[in-house]
Order: structure tokens, then C-alpha cells, then sequence
């Protein structure tokens, strides 16, 4: 074989391996740079995660030290008074351990004098000095009676006992703080009246059995059919009314009263409910587009979407609160006397305006003839 072709065939090959080797150096170059992206980004979601944690443990801390903060002055008050009650009861167990420290005293010296006794009744009378020893007890036995007598007389276990004149002032005082607890608290009630909105009732969507009042506060059911324009809004069918305000944004508190009522229906609704005709839809929370809860025969259902969830309440109850956010996308239901929730739904993002809206009810066999009332507050409407 030439010599020639034999340094072409090398010289190829190492062009070849170059060439791979400069491949191999580039494809290790972009590795390394992916490698280090990734912990560059790694380091990145560390950070983040550390972060986040702890901002959590500041935020988790600081709820706890306002809820600690809430609870210290009850907390030092019930200390100081406990302290002061435990004093007083140091003292009385203090004085009756004495007393019965004397009685138990007084007791061994008498066994003492019996033993003492017996032993010289067991005794002949050859014994030269009985007579004086007996002489002796006598005299012995006139001072126990008189101690035992003093003993008695100062030792009336009624004599000690706690200051009750102090202890009812305590109870006394200790019960007005708890009434003035409750008129103080829910705290969230405050936070949640604090988004109170007033609406009225729009005649023109109510149905004609029911009687809106002219300030538009209530809704009122009656038997008789009321001549009033069919206009496209009034609903036809489903003895609803909405609120003549729509919102769109912020937080919103209403109160109804039902007190007295055996049968209503009460939510909020998009514009677009189904107002005409028999279709489910335009009941409330029997379609998509609202929200409510109903009480009916003793019993409490929440509605959306025409799916129910009964709810575990059997106490009739007087105010119903309807709190609507649409930051947080949430309709939720409460008693408002104690704010304690009925029902939440997280309704995500609302896709339109909301109005508020009532069903009073039918006579639901004459017993449901007062109106749904809506309790307007002063406060004005939050559009935080």
C-alpha cells in the first residue's frame, strides 16, 4: 500500500476526531450551561420556598400574639383574682388546722390521763398512796373539763369561713364583664357590618303577589293577584324580587329579618336569572346564576346550580346574613345574631353584577304571612 494513501487515511481520521471532539466539547459546554441554569433557578426556588416560609411563620405569629393580645387582660385579671381567692382560703384551712391541731392535742393528753387511770384501777388497794393519786386525778380531771370546754368554745367550725360578701362581689363583677364580653363580641361582627350596603327592593321585578313596601325594605306575600305591568324583568311564576343596586366589586353585608316566617328563600342573583315561565332556573340557586338558602318545613337547604345541601339547623332563626366578596369570590350565609356561618360557596370569579334576592313565600298554610324584611344599616358600602 502506498505511503500516501496511508497519511490520508490518518490525517482524515484525525479530522474526524477533532471534529467529534470539538462536537463533544460543544455539546458538554451546552450542559454545563444547562446545569448550571437549573441550579441557578434551584437556588432561585430555595430562596423562594425560604422565603415563603418565612413570611408564613410572621404572619402565623402575628396572628397568634393578636389573639394573645385579646386574651391578657382577662388572663391577668382572672391570675390577680384566683391569687386573691387562694389567699383567702390559705387563711381559713390555716385556722382550722390550728384548731385541729389543739383538739388532736387535747385528745392525747385525756388518753394519756386514761391510760394513766386504768393502770391504777388495775392496781390492788395494797398500794399505800392510792387514795392521794385518786385525790390527784380529781383535780386533773376538773382542769381537762374546763379545757376541753374552752376548746369547744373556741373552736366553732362556723367561726371560720370565707369572706362571702367578697366572693358574691366577685361573681358579681366577674359575670357584668361576661355580659359585657358578649356585647362586645363576635369580633367579626363588627369587621363584617363594617361592609354593609343599603339596598331596596325593585317593584319592577317583583312578582304580583307580592306587596313591596314603598321604602323597598320588604316583600310581603298576598293571595291576591296584583294588576301590574308584565314588564321583561318582573318575574311571572316564582314569588322572587331582586335589589334595585347591583355590585360588581368589593364586599357586601346585608341582614334579613325572618323572624316569625316558616317559609322564605334568600340569596343573591346574576342579572340574567330566568324570570318568565315554570323552568327551574328561576327559582333561586336552582341554576347557575344564583346563589341562596332556603327554609322550608323546619329545615335549611343551601342552593346553587339546582344542587342542595342540607344544613344541620333545626333553631328557627330571627336575622340571616347574606356577606357577598368578590375579591374572594365567596357568597356566604350566617345566622347574624352570633355570625355564625350557615353555609359558604366558593363561587370563584363572578362572571357579572350581583343583586340581592328575596322569596318571602307563599301562606305555607297561614302561617307565613309577615314580610321578609331587610335590615339597612347606616355604614357605607365597601369597595375594598
Amino acid at each position: 500500500m502506498p505511503t500516501f494513501g496511508i497519511k490520508t487515511r490518518q490525517h482524515a481520521t484525525l479530522e474526524l476526531l477533532g471534529d467529534m471532539t470539538g462536537t463533544l466539547e460543544k455539546h458538554q459546554e451546552c450542559l454545563q450551561k444547562q446545569r448550571d441554569a437549573v441550579k441557578h433557578r434551584l437556588k432561585k426556588l430555595a430562596a423562594r420556598q425560604s422565603e415563603i416560609t418565612k413570611k408564613s411563620s410572621v404572619i402565623r405569629e402575628s396572628v397568634i400574639r393578636k389573639y394573645q393580645e385579646m386574651q391578657t387582660v382577662l388572663d391577668e385579671d382572672m391570675r390577680i383574682t384566683l391569687s386573691h381567692l387562694e389567699m383567702e382560703e390559705r387563711a381559713a384551712v390555716s385556722a382550722l388546722d390550728g384548731l385541729m391541731e389543739r383538739s388532736c392535742s387535747l385528745i392525747q393528753e385525756i388518753e394519756q390521763d386514761l391510760a394513766r387511770l386504768t393502770l391504777a384501777l388495775d392496781q390492788t388497794d395494797t398500794e399505800p398512796d392510792t387514795m392521794s393519786f385518786f385525790s390527784f386525778s380529781e383535780q386533773e380531771d376538773m382542769n381537762t373539763e374546763d379545757r376541753v370546754i374552752d376548746l369547744l368554745n373556741r373552736s366553732d367550725p362556723s367561726s371560720v369561713s370565707l369572706d362571702e360578701a367578697k366572693a358574691e362581689q366577685i361573681l358579681s363583677l366577674t359575670n357584668n364583664m361576661l355580659l359585657l364580653m358578649c356585647s362586645q363580641t363576635p369580633i367579626i361582627k363588627n369587621l363584617i357590618k363594617s361592609y354593609s350596603s343599603d339596598v331596596h327592593l325593585d317593584p319592577e321585578t317583583a312578582h304580583p303577589k307580592l306587596i313591596i313596601s314603598p321604602k323597598g325594605d320588604s316583600a310581603t306575600y298576598t293571595d291576591t293577584w296584583q294588576q301590574l305591568p308584565d314588564l321583561p324583568g318582573r318575574f311571572d311564576t316564582t314569588l322572587n324580587v331582586i335589589s334595585l343596586q347591583a355590585f360588581s366589586f368589593g364586599r357586601h353585608y346585608w341582614e334579613i329579618d325572618v323572624t316569625g316566617k316558616t317559609y322564605w328563600e334568600l340569596g343573591v342573583t346574576y342579572p340574567n336569572i330566568p324570570r318568565k315561565g315554570t323552568t327551574e332556573d328561576c327559582w333561586l340557586g336552582r341554576g347557575a346564576e344564583s346563589w341562596c338558602v332556603e327554609f322550608f318545613d323546619g329545615e335549611y337547604t343551601a342552593w346553587h346550580g339546582g344542587v342542595p345541601h342540607q344544613l344541620p339547623f333545626t333553631k328557627r332563626f330571627g336575622q340571616i346574613g347574606v356577606l357577598c366578596s368578590f375579591p374572594a369570590g365567596l357568597v356566604t350565609f350566617l345566622e347574624a345574631e352570633k355570625m355564625t356561618s350557615l353555609f359558604s360557596f366558593c363561587a370563584g370569579t363572578f362572571s357579572d353584577c350581583l343583586h340581592l334576592a328575596l322569596c318571602p313565600g307563599h301562606d305555607h298554610n297561614g302561617n307565613n304571612a309577615k314580610p321578609i324584611v331587610i335590615c339597612n344599616t347606616s355604614s357605607p358600602t365597601s369597595d375594598l
